[in-house]
């Protein structure tokens, strides 16, 4: 029998899996403890793009009967220090010229949250299916402003728009 290897900082659903990592599923309880949000990020990203084979063996696969795959817009918003809206800014337009590269940068020249919505719209129209929106350390800027009263009010002016940009399609 092979030693069991733990995913010890290890946040990615897809390499846990993939590389035999003990993998505790806690599909089936009501609101699991110290699961890891990055971790529970990672999962979500997983399930939405349809990889039936990592979820073989966990209460998800007999769950789930479609399997589709939706259009994922991954923001983690960890890798990065918050000292000021630039840090912010910043790190939001990396997401977007990313997605701007797959569905077009037509209004690159645009506010963020404008050009966010229509990324989510390309997106839609592309595929037909939902777009699916995955945050993760959404609060981390305004954690590390905490300290600042006046940054931390800015931080919020930007990222309210920018996530009041989303709405069902």
């Amino acid at each position: 029998m092979s030693p069991r290897l733990y995913p010890i900082g290890i946040q990615n659903f897809e390499k846990i899996r993939k590389e035999g990592y003990l993998y505790v599923d806690k599909t089936a309880l009501s609101r699991p403890r110290r699961f890891g949000k990055s971790l529970l990020v990672s999962t979500l990203e997983a399930y939405f793009q349809g990889k039936k084979e990592l979820f073989e063996g966990l209460a998800m696969a007999r769950l789930e009967k479609e399997w589709l795959e939706h259009p994922i817009f991954h923001i983690d918003l960890n890798a990065r220090s918050y000292k000021g809206i630039p840090d912010l800014v910043s790190i939001l337009n990396e997401h977007l010229e990313k997605w701007e590269a797959i569905y077009g940068d037509q209004k690159k020249d645009r506010y963020l949250e404008e050009r966010f919505r229509y990324m989510i719209e390309r997106a839609y129209e592309r595929t037909g299916r939902k777009v699916v929106i995955l945050v993760d350390e959404y609060d981390k800027p305004l954690l590390q402003t905490l300290h600042d009263e006046k940054l931390q009010e800015e931080m919020r002016s930007t990222l309210k728009p920018f996530y009041g940009s989303v709405s069902p399609c």
